[in-house]
């Protein structure tokens, strides 16, 4: 099969297409036949090993796994022995650990796994998961009916899926992103938009619940004074803010507000649970461009620029179809 490797790190240009060996479904395990694939900020951080932490999880001098790929949309091509929900022929989507730019991937039949949404393409359903999982982690617990929230970021993968769910948990919601993307973010039911280019939100004297930063690029001190007594500041990203897991220890035992640091691990509830938002119509996925596999490595840089709109996906095998 074609697959994506990298067997050492580095820029986007490490990344090579080449023919390797199809995995083989163990006994719990599902062989999909990817149609569709995404490149998002973990693959760009685990292909350049930053923060140089990473390196102790996925190898000190080259990567352990050299296939990356977490997101995923195909088709079930086989199951294992031991396999009762899902047969040859089902349309699937979901995340796994890595392994999905390739033409096929084995995910465990209990992981974070499900059949596709109806009506859904194979490319809306690969740019779900990861980004709403992300969201999902730092908001579950943080929103609801008459709470308001601050999505910093609210365009890209992480953040559109913020602005979505927080709507879905009843939250007010204000959206903070760039000029170009504020009919987009409104249009996924943000309440208030404010446009960063023209408005620093620290300075406007409104107080929030809960600020969550959707890319990484606020922190806690900046953002202290606009959140409200007992407020809470949610965040996912530990390559720019290294500092948070220590905030959110030390701010669980001094001050009125807290860090959140969202851990995700993705689950078929969660996948479950999104598709059922999508078949509802209270969620939809946002994709900024598409690319063959082949030109993994255009993709790639475009997402390191930082100004992707939702998500960049990967089609792999053949044309995508709902």
């Amino acid at each position: 099969m074609r697959a994506v490797v990298h067997d050492k790190y580095g820029a986007p240009d490490v990344l090579r297409l080449e023919e390797v060996e199809r995995p083989v479904a163990a006994d719990d395990e599902v062989l999909v036949k990817v149609h569709a694939t995404t490149v998002n900020r973990t693959d760009c951080g685990l292909r350049a090993a930053k923060p140089f932490i990473t390196r102790f999880f996925t190898g000190l001098v080259r990567p352990k796994r050299q296939i990356l790929g977490m997101e995923f949309a195909g088709e079930v091509e086989a199951v294992g022995s031991a396999v009762t929900e899902f047969a040859p022929g089902d349309d699937v989507f979901g995340v796994t650990g890595a392994g999905a730019h390739a033409e096929f991937v084995s995910v465990q039949e209990g992981g974070a796994i499900a059949q596709k949404p109806a009506g859904m393409t194979f490319e809306q359903a690969a740019a779900v998961c990861d980004g709403a999982g992300l969201a999902l982690a730092c908001l579950r617990d943080a929103v609801g009916p008459g709470r308001s929230i601050l999505v910093y970021g609210a365009s890209g993968s992480v953040g559109t899926a913020g602005v979505q769910l927080a709507k879905h948990f009843g939250a007010d919601v204000t959206a903070v992103c760039d000029t170009k993307n504020l009919e987009l973010v409104s249009s996924l039911g943000a309440d208030r938009v404010v446009d960063y280019t023209q408005e620093d939100f620290t300075r406007n004297g409104e107080t929030y619940d809960v600020i969550f930063d959707a890319v990484g690029k606020h922190s806690f001190r900046r953002s202290r004074r606009s959140l409200k007594p007992g407020g809470i500041y949610a965040e996912t990203d530990l390559g720019f803010l290294w500092h948070v897991p220590l905030l959110a220890l030390l701010t669980r035992r001094i001050g009125d507000k807290t860090v959140k640091l969202g851990i995700t691990r993705h689950t078929k509830n969660d996948v479950l649970f999104l598709k059922e938002l999508i078949e509802a119509g209270k969620y939809r996925a946002v994709i900024d461009r598409r690319y063959p596999l082949k030109d993994v490595v255009e993709a790639t840089k475009y997402v390191e620029t930082g100004q992707k709109t939702g998500n960049v996906v990967l089609t792999v095998n053949g044309e995508s179809r709902p």
